[in-house]
């Protein structure tokens, strides 16, 4: 079972710096999920994050920085669009794609010529990121704390349950916003959204002062953004809640490894039900931690009600469909 550090000891704190700065890697909380960090200058050590997950080499890591100064070290240009992002969202969830400098964060990049960057704002990860930063550490790639395309964690303890002694966790409580963040790329001359998180359209395009385009062929590979991602051990099945209902009057009695996760309809007596809240913030704070829940409990099949369709959803919503796509 993997080492669980407290985040609000400062010698504790002061041990994951030291690990990181030896190449070891050490997980860590921020407001979306854990991630498990590696020095993102050291190419052997962030080699060890994909091992440790079995990711793809070239599935490209989002690189944590203490502010937007450090942005300088790893980009070759901050271009406009990503100028006044940061001003706007960081720290915080957002995470901007813009051209890498030179043989910066290499490993991270998973052989692009671009990197994704991210201020986060949990104070235990801002408080990391600066002790690593005075040690020499200008970033630490951090993908989320799971094995390669299964549930992210939001708390310690998942991410204890998912690696060994390898791997030491710095606990920061369970993470606030509880999906990944927000990823737009500012490489290209216009902004893209290529990952919805709980910044809304709306408000990045507020603050460029122009719409976003969507993902298109020509778009860097990001974290997150593969079809089948996010996925349970149970197979998750995404439907309206019409149809949900109808599959459960039809089904009759439940099926003893059949879990509901639902807003609106109603579990039959005896069926594993958990209730998806009715604000989209409160249901991403918690949906990865409902979709273990019922992979602890034994559950093969959870039939999931569809988000409602407003623009607050969409992070919700990408990532359950990606997980019924798994």
């Amino acid at each position: 079972m993997a080492r669980i550090l407290d985040g609000q000891d400062p010698k504790q704190l002061q041990e994951a710096v030291q690990a990181l700065c030896a190449g070891r890697l050490v997980a860590f909380p921020t407001e979306t999920v854990y991630g498990l960090g590696a020095n993102a200058g050291d190419d052997a050590a962030v080699r060890r994050i994909f091992e440790a997950k079995g990711r793809p080499a070239n599935h490209p890591l989002i690189v944590h920085v203490p502010n937007a100064e450090a942005c300088l070290t790893l980009a070759s240009a901050v271009p406009p669009a990503a100028q006044k992002l940061m001003q706007s969202f960081w720290p915080g969830p957002l995470t901007v794609i813009v051209p890498r400098r030179g043989e910066a964060a290499a490993a991270a990049a998973g052989g692009q010529d671009t990197i994704g960057l991210r201020c986060p704002a949990h104070p235990v990860a801002r408080a990391l990121l600066e002790a690593c930063a005075q040690q020499g550490v200008l970033g630490l790639a951090g993908p989320s704390a799971n094995v390669f395309g299964r549930v992210s964690p939001t708390t310690a303890q998942h991410v204890a349950e998912e690696f060994g002694d390898d791997v030491l966790v710095l606990d920061g409580g369970p993470c606030e916003v509880g999906i990944e963040s927000t990823i737009v790329d500012c490489s290209r001359g216009h902004a893209v959204l290529l990952r919805p998180g709980m910044i809304t359209r709306a408000e990045i395009e507020a603050a460029l002062g122009e719409p976003l385009l969507d993902r298109d062929d020509a778009a860097p590979r990001a974290s997150g953004t593969l079809e089948a991602h996010y996925a349970p051990r149970a197979k998750v099945r995404l439907m309206s809640a019409d149809i949900l209902q109808t599959a459960l009057q039809v089904l009759g009695e439940s099926p003893p490894r059949l879990a509901l996760y639902s807003r609106t309809v109603r579990a039959p007596r005896g069926m594993l039900h958990r209730r998806m809240p009715d604000d989209a913030a409160q249901a991403a704070q918690q949906l990865f931690a409902a979709l273990r829940e019922f992979d602890a409990e034994g559950a093969e099949l959870v039939w999931v009600e569809s988000p409602p369709p407003a623009p607050e959803w969409d992070g919700v919503r990408d990532r359950l469909v990606r997980a019924a796509a798994s």
